[in-house]
């Protein structure tokens, strides 16, 4: 992520991303559950990825996870808010 982290309006900003882009699927609160059962939980990332790691997937574009994953794209400073709202959801 280039630049200064996130500010909090930034992972305002984030949270709304994954909300429009991820939640049908993904559980992306701290108590949810995944709509999906193959969407892993937002809250749970960093127990399989190092969360930096979602960088470049969500740069390249992420078109693979669970079969009904639709293709998103990211700028770099969504990528940053999308990251830095993951962040507040880690244990």
């Amino acid at each position: 992520m280039a630049g200064e982290a996130p500010d909090a309006a930034g992972v305002a900003n984030g949270k709304a991303l994954v909300e429009a882009n991820c939640g049908r699927c993904h559980a992306i609160g701290p108590a949810d559950k995944s709509p999906h059962p193959q969407a892993l939980p937002f809250r749970t990332l960093s127990k399989r990825y190092p969360i930096e790691a979602l960088e470049e997937a969500l740069a390249e574009g992420i078109f693979t996870g669970h079969p009904e994953m639709p293709e998103f794209q990211a700028t770099p400073e969504q990528i940053g808010e999308i990251i830095a709202y993951i962040k507040t959801l880690q244990p």
